[in-house]
């Protein structure tokens, strides 16, 4: 099942694209004519309790079998959303969790022994076939990180790896756009990282139970047509239980928080020269099993 935000006719909503994959039934009408109640927002619905993806379902079961096609809408005619659209925290990422990625951007002693972690601000969320600003203003380098990225379905601390994965509600895309000059600059890279719409996020969420192993999914990145990147999660330096394990011990993980996993090689400043990213470039992330995130610089 793939949960995604969208806007109609300004009303903010979320759904369930249907069997055809071009259309999208609308949960929340569904809900007011089935006489259901059910969370406003996808957020809400994560943070509410275990049953809400099991109430979804059965609401877009109501609706096909009851032949209610008027709760349903072209995906051409809607603006989409990221299916978090603000996320309730930063969120936390994972750099150089693939190694041929740490050594493009250094050497091989740049392969972390530890995870790395930063976070992008919340602001920087952006959807599917929205526009990356270019922000020429403040930057000259650019540039895009396709990721895989999962969403915690339940609180918890210390989680063992073992029972890491349960603790996963989904799956989307990041893309996790960096302005390197300014990371570069800053030491750090919170500002780099967090530039407003530098996290394009979707097209949805694919709940957990769809994705049998996490740490086996072949993901791509292509500019304008041409792939940059083009690796497997196998590769993966910190698997997803490592990751979800490590962060959980003394901080709390909370229904809704946000984690990417990494990149792997192929990001514009690893070439030489950089192939960085300007306006009017085309990005599309790929990764099997959830799908493909489209975005433009402008």
């Amino acid at each position: 099942m793939k949960l995604m935000s969208f806007k109609l006719e300004d009303a903010e909503k979320y759904g369930v694209v249907d069997n055809s994959g071009q259309k999208v039934w609308d949960v929340l009408a569904l809900a007011k004519a089935a006489d259901k109640e059910i969370p406003a927002t996808i957020l809400a619905g994560i943070e509410s309790d275990n049953q809400f993806y099991k109430n979804v379902r059965e609401l877009v079961e109501w609706g096909e079998q009851n032949g209610k096609d008027e709760y349903l809408h072209s995906l051409e005619n809607i603006t989409w959303m990221a299916p978090i659209p603000r996320p309730s925290k930063n969120i936390m990422c994972v750099g150089k969790n693939y190694r041929d990625h740490a050594i493009e951007m250094g050497s091989e002693a740049d392969i972390p022994e530890h995870i790395i972690v930063f976070t992008k601000a919340p602001t920087t969320v952006t959807g599917h076939e929205a526009p990356v600003e270019a922000h020429a203003d403040i930057t000259n380098e650019l540039d895009y990180e396709g990721e895989l990225a999962l969403i915690i379905g339940k609180k918890g601390r210390a989680i063992p790896e073992q029972e890491a994965l349960d603790y996963v509600f989904g799956y989307t895309i990041i893309n996790d756009v960096t302005a390197r000059d300014l990371q570069k600059n800053h030491k750090q890279f919170f500002i780099g990282k967090s530039l407003d719409t530098s996290c394009p996020m979707g097209p949805w969420i694919v709940h957990h139970s769809e994705i049998d192993n996490p740490n086996a999914l072949a993901i791509q990145t292509k500019v304008n047509g041409e792939v940059r990147q083009d690796s497997n999660t196998k590769h993966f330096i910190f698997p997803t239980e490592v990751i979800i394990s490590t962060l959980s011990q003394g901080m709390t993980l909370e229904p809704g928080d946000i984690i990417a996993t990494g990149t792997p090689a192929g990001v514009g400043k690893g070439f030489k020269p950089p192939r960085l990213l300007k306006s009017g470039d085309q990005i599309e992330i790929t990764i099997e099993g959830i799908g493909k995130l489209h975005n433009t610089v402008n």
